[in-house]
């Protein structure tokens, strides 16, 4: 018994540990305040905030909407009888919703990569 403890432990401090060295310097894979590039001059970082605000207008109604969908989902699958018809179109719509986020996403990644290179 004290054998298996022991080795829960072990696994469990290897788990945590590997999970923040994972995590990287700016929390995660793409969250948090992300990179810091100092050699930027003020235009280019006046710019690139502009973009991130930009992105972040344009995103936060089809995040509210994906919110809406996914708690809609959570209660069809709760409910007595779930229709399955009704939580297959609500997934479908729920992918289109993830997948309009990541081209809006890798939209802002692509426009802030022509600010850093831009002389």
């Amino acid at each position: 018994m004290k054998r298996v403890l022991t080795l829960t432990t072990v696994l469990v401090a290897m788990v945590v540990l590997a999970s923040t060295t994972l995590a990287g310097p700016w929390g995660g894979r793409f969250y948090g305040m992300g990179p810091a590039l100092s050699n930027l001059t003020p235009e280019q970082s006046a710019k690139i905030l502009a973009l991130q605000q930009a992105h972040l207008e344009k995103v936060t109604p089809i995040q509210e909407e994906l919110f809406k969908k996914k708690m809609e989902l959570r209660s069809l699958w709760a409910s007595q009888n779930p229709d399955q018809a009704r939580i297959n179109a609500l997934q479908k719509e729920i992918f289109d919703l993830v997948d309009q986020l990541h081209q809006e996403s890798m939209a802002l990644r692509s426009e802030i990569l022509k600010v850093i290179q831009s002389p």
